[in-house]
């Protein structure tokens, strides 16, 4: 077996599963251990607590030690002032201490970031970024799907920022007609972008409640409202992701999340994002779809202990 030091752990929490991983050296090619436990969430934090604490025992069992330290991707903020976390859609999970709560209960040392983080931390480490753009110093990550989420890595590293917010991007304004968001404002990103605003949209012109994956096919036939709903998405898209390039001037930008499946994200999206870039008019930012799907955020999370 490999040196313990460059084994990694990982766990990346949902809202219906928890699933960890050990990577060796050899990265996919050398993974160890992948498992996963329900989270259970609606049984409360307690319970959250038990289930990781569970999954950590599967992990040591099949690996024979319990490592120094583990990754775990959530899909809420670690308050670095406070200690607690925050906005978590598994609410009970809000304003608890996990971190700490976790390392005594486990006996290790826990890094925790946010989900996004952990898909652009992964990309950038193992995925699209390291295959096709091995000397990107700044990586982006977008997650558009359920909800709308961004991660910020530079050097290889994830940027939590000083409210460990670093790379938040579905909870700044766009477009007053997203609506109110749950986050308290109104016309976020994620309201215009994520998959279920997308299907609001149409609803509104059609009075058809109809999936995302339906709507495409649809638009793919000619057919108007759907053409107006994929339209919409490629507008706003290059219109919230040209702020990311103005301010972060990133080397790649890797859109995830179901959404990021819709192909024309990569051409009329970047043709929308040319309008609004301070840039003349140049996008040269690569925009590309991930390489690891949905085991993004697991492997991210190990890479956080590095």
């Amino acid at each position: 077996m490999s040196d313990r030091k460059n084994i990694l752990w990982g766990i990346d929490l949902g809202g219906t599963k928890a699933e960890g991983v050990v990577l060796g050296p050899g990265g996919l090619g050398e993974i160890l251990f992948r498992d996963r436990v329900p989270t259970g969430a609606e049984h409360g934090y307690q319970h959250i607590l038990n289930q990781i604490e569970k999954l950590v025992g599967m992990m040591e069992s099949k690996m024979g030690y319990r490592p120094s330290k583990l990754g775990i991707g959530t899909p809420g903020t670690l308050d670095p002032k406070l200690g607690t976390m925050k906005g978590c859609n598994s609410e009970c999970m809000n304003f608890q201490p996990m971190k700490s709560d976790l390392e005594k209960l486990l006996g290790l040392e826990i890094f925790i970031a946010n989900d996004a983080n952990c898909f652009a931390l992964a990309e950038a480490r193992m995925g699209v970024v390291k295959e096709k753009y091995p000397d990107a110093k700044v990586v982006f990550g977008v997650i558009m799907g359920t909800g709308v989420g961004g991660g910020l890595v530079v050097d290889r590293r994830v940027i939590n920022g000083l409210h460990g917010i670093g790379g938040e991007w579905g909870h700044n304004y766009l477009d007053e007609s997203g609506g109110p968001c749950y986050c308290g404002k109104s016309g976020c990103v994620e309201k215009v972008l994520a998959g279920p605003s997308l299907e609001r949209y149409y609803y509104s012109i059609t009075g058809q409640q109809t999936r995302l994956k339906e709507i495409y096919e649809l638009y793919k036939t000619g057919d108007e409202n759907a053409t107006k709903t994929i339209q919409r998405m490629s507008h706003f898209f290059g219109k919230a992701i040209s702020v990311i390039i103005n301010i972060i001037d990133p080397d790649v930008i890797v859109i995830g999340g179901g959404v990021g499946n819709i192909d024309e994200i990569y051409t009329d999206g970047i043709e929308s994002t040319r309008k609004y870039i301070f840039n003349n008019g140049v996008v040269n930012t690569p925009i590309v779809k991930p390489l690891l799907g949905d085991s993004a955020g697991v492997f991210g999370a190990a890479y956080l202990t590095v």
